[in-house]
This record gives C-alpha cells, sequence and structure tokens, in this order.
C-alpha cells in the first residue's frame, strides 16, 4: 500500500468519526455535509427505513437530534474500520458500532450493536458518504446484502 492510499484511508476515517461526532453532539448541519447531495442513508424497517438526498438526511437527523435530548446523551462508538479503496473516487468502509445511552439514570446504557456498511465517493477532492446502511445485530438482527462492486 502507497503512502497516499495510507492517507486517503485515513481521511475516510476521520469521516465517520466525524459522523459520530456531529450526531451525538446534535451539529446537524455539519453532519449533514458529511453526504453526498445523493446520499442514501439505509436504517432499515425500525430504524426510519432509508432516506434519500441530503436534505430529506439532514431532516430527519433534525429529528432523531430532539428525541434524544441532550447533546452526547448517546454515543454513537464505532471500532473496526475495514477500508478498501475501489479506484481513486470511490471506497467501501465496514465499522462496528456501539451504541451507548449516557443519560443519569439509564437502567441499561446499551442500545445496539450493529456494523456500518459505507460507500464513500470522493467529490471535489472531498471524500463524503455516498451511502451508509446499519447491520443491526443486536437487540433485534436486520442484515443486508453484502455491497458488490
Amino acid at each position: 500500500m502507497t503512502l497516499e492510499e495510507l492517507l486517503e484511508i485515513e481521511t475516510i476515517k476521520q469521516l465517520r468519526i466525524k459522523y459520530s461526532h456531529y450526531f451525538d453532539g446534535k451539529r446537524i448541519d455539519e453532519l449533514a455535509d458529511l453526504f453526498t447531495e445523493d446520499a442514501v442513508c439505509e436504517f432499515g424497517p425500525d430504524y426510519g427505513g432509508d432516506w434519500e438526498g441530503k436534505e430529506t438526511i439532514r431532516k430527519n437527523f433534525s429529528g432523531y437530534a430532539v428525541e434524544e435530548g441532550v447533546p452526547f446523551g448517546v454515543l454513537h462508538a464505532v471500532t473496526n474500520p475495514l477500508i478498501e479503496l475501489i479506484d481513486d473516487t470511490t471506497a467501501h468502509g465496514r465499522w462496528y458500532l456501539h451504541d451507548l445511552r449516557t443519560t443519569e439514570g439509564a437502567e441499561n446504557p446499551l442500545i445496539l450493536y450493529g456494523v456500518y456498511d459505507d460507500v464513500y465517493k470522493k467529490v471535489f477532492g472531498k471524500w463524503l458518504i455516498y451511502r451508509t446502511r446499519i447491520d443491526f445485530l443486536w437487540p433485534k438482527r436486520h442484515v443486508g446484502e453484502p455491497r458488490e462492486f
């Protein structure tokens, strides 16, 4: 792997980490700016279905931000990144998701476990999320088909 490829992979890692920080910190405009204009979020039937387009994504994340209360009341902890550069403008990534509730008095801080399955596109020199899907593992299993390139 070249140094340039490692730098591209690190940039993509930062993109997914920013997603968690912005979502959990209720910085919705910055969160929406991590997506391409034609992005799709595939969250399954129990978590809002498919969100198509950047403005729909912004609107729906705003609704979740209000529902979840205070900033960092929920933490989307992502680990074990597996990033594959497909070509100069496309990459695939998978991340483990540990979704935790941090509000005081929560009986069970564990919300869910899953795996993010992402497609990233480089648009005007900047990596963005083009498609993201959560494969839910617990408490209710809902796993999509593996992505093909």
